[in-house]
């Protein structure tokens, strides 16, 4: 590796103190790319999870910090101000922890800081409303008050962006958290809460701790003291914190999985769809929830599509994510490694054309890591299991349409409704896509993005329940209440 970053051991963030778990066990993450360790991290037991959960309903209780959002404002604008000013030390510890390129990782620090930012302003707007005309004898109140205390469950894909969706939010409602993010990624997630702290977040605002799912996993979930969980990760996952949050009729929130359809026309420019599916598919080497790793192509376009399509693939260079020529950094972890590759095992048996990739990386310094190459199959059917399941790699299915109904139709024939993208210069086509699709965040003549910032994220169907980022992420951390006044 070109970098080396020092290995610190953490504790756990309960109450304003960093404190070592009571059962003195560590987990040990090391880098997805070479193996090199990169911390040791503090193993939680219930007893731990017990004093965050208290420390944070104690700063809640107290009132201080929910009723007052120029502070909370403040403390989110400092801690975005702080972030920046560290990103060189946070974008390559980023990179090691999850294998993403600095690029990918730096964008992901800098979004952060954003969203910090986008949230802060958001915090001294969240207002409700006055009903003062309905009658001449009374007066209506609707206030928005924060839920209380916010168990915060972080995936390790996009650890940084996701913790700041759900943190920002939180903090704009006036909640307090305990945040558990993946064994992968608690490094970058404890250094975000000691620059909060270093920002002015008071003790119990922002407890973090992380420890084995099978220990408090599920505890963490159904725990009385909890009043909402904010979950990202698999739709299997979320079906057992939904069953398990109904015990009490828990709020929660789930960010789930998705198969996206990345659909291209003819009369797009082929160009620019062939370079931007590219990025649909392989971002983050491909473990990313919205990844439109279903590329659905017009037959009138498919020879020139692919043979542009193709040609990116082929560039894409696989390697030391902290290399500033790489394109796609490992996977982040001996098993997800597996399951891809079982995933291209799978397509070959279904019948499915595998025509670049699907092999590990081998030899050299690639012998280290979690390294594959860039894969894409064609021939598909949607109904094989590689165009219905979540394969979380760099994996991309091409599946062929002749028109408008038959694309909106493969489209929408899926468990998932998450992201789409479509490719076309014909507005009536961009029109009906956009209002015809069942997904919560559609991309036109883009991917991920087309430079809009802070606007809702979230899926229909089984890829979630609510929305993050935006004025709607932060009424998820907030009640309804109505108040009727008779002042005759």
């Amino acid at each position: 590796m070109t970098t080396r970053i020092e290995v610190k051991k953490y504790g756990l963030l309960i109450d304003g103190e960093w404190r070592q778990p009571r059962s003195g066990e560590t987990a040990e993450r090391r880098s997805p790319a070479d193996q090199s360790l990169l911390a040791l991290l503090p193993l939680a037991d219930e007893t731990d999870l017990d004093l965050a959960v208290a420390a944070a309903r104690r700063a809640f209780d107290a009132g201080q910090w929910s009723a007052n959002a120029t502070r909370r404002a403040r403390i989110l604008r400092e801690a975005a101000a702080r972030i920046r000013a560290e990103q060189e030390t946070l974008v390559p510890l980023l990179s090691r922890e999850v294998g993403k390129t600095l690029s990918e990782a730096r964008g992901e620090v800098l979004s952060m800081a954003n969203t910090f930012d986008a949230y802060a302003g958001l915090s001294e707007n969240a207002n409700g409303r006055a009903i003062s005309n309905a009658t001449s004898s009374a007066v209506g109140m609707v206030l928005k008050e924060p839920v209380g205390v916010a168990g915060l469950i972080i995936p390790w894909n996009w650890p940084l962006v996701i913790l700041s969706w759900k943190l920002g939010a939180a903090l704009a409602a006036g909640c307090t958290t305990v945040i558990k993010p993946s064994i992968y990624t608690g490094a970058t997630t404890y250094e975000v809460a000691r620059i909060f702290s270093e920002a002015g977040a008071p003790p119990g605002v922002i407890n973090v701790i992380t420890g084995k799912s099978g220990v408090i996993g599920d505890k963490f979930v159904t725990h009385a003291g909890i009043d909402k969980i904010s979950f990202t990760g698999s739709t299997a996952t979320g079906r057992h914190v939904m069953a398990l949050a109904a015990n009490d009729i828990k709020r929660i929130s789930l960010e789930l999985g998705g198969k996206s359809p990345n659909i291209v026309f003819a009369d797009a420019n082929i160009d620019a769809a062939a370079a931007g599916s590219v990025g649909a598919a392989f971002l983050n080497t491909g473990q990313t929830c919205q990844a439109g790793t279903r590329l659905l192509l017009q037959r009138s376009a498919y020879d020139e599509f692919m043979t542009k399509f193709l040609t990116h693939v082929d560039r894409i260079k696989v390697g030391d994510p902290l290399d500033p020529s790489t394109n796609m950094g490992p996977l982040v972890s001996e098993e997800q490694l597996s399951i891809v590759l079982g995933y291209v095992e799978l397509g070959k048996k279904e019948g499915a054309r595998l025509i670049r990739g699907g092999n590990r990386l081998s030899g050299g310094s690639y012998d280290a890591g979690y390294f594959m190459e860039p894969t894409v199959f064609d021939a598909v059917d949607n109904h094989m299991r590689i165009a219905q399941e979540e394969i979380f790699g760099p994996v991309v299915v091409v599946i062929p349409f002749d028109d408008e109904d038959e694309a909106l139709a493969i489209a929408n024939d899926t468990v998932y409704g998450l992201a789409a993208g479509v490719w076309s210069s014909n507005l009536r086509t961009v029109m009906r896509f956009a209002r015809g699709l069942k997904a919560g965040s559609i991309w036109v003549n883009c991917y991920h993005g087309c430079g809009i910032s802070n606007v809702p994220f979230g899926g229909y169907k089984q890829s979630g329940l609510g929305r993050e980022q935006g004025i709607e992420g932060v009424e998820a951390f907030l009640e309804t209440k109505s108040v009727h006044i008779n002042h005759g």
